[in-house]
Formats: structure tokens, sequence, C-alpha cells
């Protein structure tokens, strides 16, 4: 059966996204491996579906699929994408959108000016809830990790695990060599995401992102709300960070001690229909 699609991207992390309210269909992994081939198919790094809530105080559910077609439980690109997709589409008149994930509740705001301002809940630090092997939290862990050595990290879970390696150029770190090796690590069971953080200033950091079941993309939400977690608790940054990923910025906002807000733009590209 064919479906409706959305091609969308926030600073470049690009989705497709589908609405499975007023549609019907399957999702098989496989399927969307091959959708997500950017020479065979579409071309994404996630499939974003739009479900029916199954708790009475949200309007939606949330449910994000890596170009590997692997299932995971948060992407923060794509929520912003997906408040804007519900509104544009219909689905919503509301502008304060709630929104089931696999990991909670998570809160949509749309703004006059076309941000998203995403509540992406309180950062996850408690080593076996990220998971990471280890037996108590620290700001900073320091692992050998096999082909490449000793390796410093801080480790958040903003919803999906992350690691964030500190790097003196964003442009010379060896992000496509420790990405892979990283993300299926022995310390990290569920694998994970690998950040490499350059501090440019108390307020502003550069960031290129290895995510699990896609490799490097253009942006990765959680992982810059991740980034300036790690960074704040290392001591390297301030409240309100400005994130410079290679497709664009956004802005971080967190107390150091409640929930992390994340606000950036989401524009739809292109729409077409697809036998899922």
């Amino acid at each position: 059966m064919r479906v409706k699609f959305s091609k969308m991207h926030g600073i470049g992390n690009d989705f497709v996204v589908v609405d499975m309210i007023t549609q019907t269909g399957r999702i098989r992994p496989e399927r969307v491996r091959e959708l997500s081939d950017r020479n065979f198919g579409i071309g994404f790094d996630q499939l974003l579906v739009v479900e029916r809530p199954t708790q009475s105080n949200t309007d939606f559910r949330y449910r994000i699929f890596n170009a590997d077609g692997s299932e995971v439980e948060n992407c923060g690109n794509g929520a912003r994408c997906f408040a804007r997709f519900v509104y544009d589409q219909h689905l919503t008149g509301k502008r304060d959108i709630r929104v089931e994930t696999a990991t909670g509740v998570m809160e949509l705001h749309l703004t006059d000016d076309k941000q998203v301002i995403v509540d992406m809940g309180a950062p996850i630090l408690e080593p076996a809830k990220i998971p990471l092997a280890a037996e108590q939290y620290m700001p900073e862990y320091q692992r050998d990790i096999p082909g490449i050595g000793e390796v410093r990290f801080g480790a958040v879970s903003m919803g999906n695990p992350h690691a964030v390696i500190r790097v003196e150029n964003v442009d010379t770190a060896p992000v496509n060599e420790w990405g892979p090796v990283i993300e299926r690590c022995e310390y990290f069971p569920n694998r994970v995401n690998v950040g490499f953080m350059q501090v440019v200033s108390e307020h502003e950091i550069r960031l290129r992102v290895f995510e699990r079941g896609s490799g490097e993309t253009l942006a990765c939400g959680t992982g810059a709300c991740a980034a300036v977690v790690s960074g704040q608790l290392r001591g390297w940054l301030q409240p309100g960070v400005k994130v410079g990923l290679p497709g664009g910025d956004l802005h971080i906002q967190w107390d150091s001690q409640s929930h992390v807000n994340m606000t950036g733009p989401a524009e739809t590209v292109f729409e077409g229909r697809v036998n899922l």
C-alpha cells in the first residue's frame, strides 16, 4: 500500500515523516533500510512515525527508526520536525504539543517565527540507566577502547545514550575512525552515539556526532543537549550555549538542575508517496 510522506530536515539532519493516524501500514526494518538509501531509495537519517497516543494526557505517539532499521528511543531534531509536521498537516491546531516517546513524554512548542522549542527532559547520568558499564557516576570517564587506546568522555542519556569527547578542532576530529568503534564497544551495552565537541567559549561549542545506526549526521539534537550537559558538568560551559553543527546552529539551555530546552528550526523539503 502506498502512503503519503514528508521529507523534512532539522539543520541538515533529515527525515521521512509518515502519518499513521489517517493512513495504515506496517514498518518493516528491511524496508526502512531500503528507503534510507540515498541512491536507490528516498534517503534519510531517520524515519519518524506519527501514531495515536496511548495515554490520555498526550496528543501523539512518536516513534523513530534509524537508517539501519533499528527503532530508537529519542531524536531531538526529529522532534522539531514532528511538531512542524503534525501542525502543518492539520493533525492538530495546538502550538503546545505533548508526545509519547519510548522513554517518556516530550513537550514541544511552535513559536511565531517557525522555530520549535523542545523540552528534552532531565538528563540521565546514572550509569546503569544510560546504560554504561561503570560502578558510579563521574563527570568524566576514562576507558581503554580496543583499537584506539585511552579515551576520556562524558556519558549522558537524553532518552538515548551519548558519549561526549572533547577535541581541539572538530574539523580534524577522528569522527569516522573512532565513531563506529566506540559506538559498539563493550562499555555501552545498547551501543552509543558519539559526540566530538570543541569548546569555543563558555557559551559556544562546535560539535560533530556519529549516530548509532546512521553514522555521522549533519546535526543531532540529543547529541547537542548531551554535549552541553557534559560540558557544564565538566566545568567548561555556562548555561545558555550555542551549538554549531555541520548543518546549522541550535540553542541549548540547561540550569544544571532541571530539564534541558532545545530551540531550532524545522523545514519541509518535499512530499510524496511510497510503498512501505
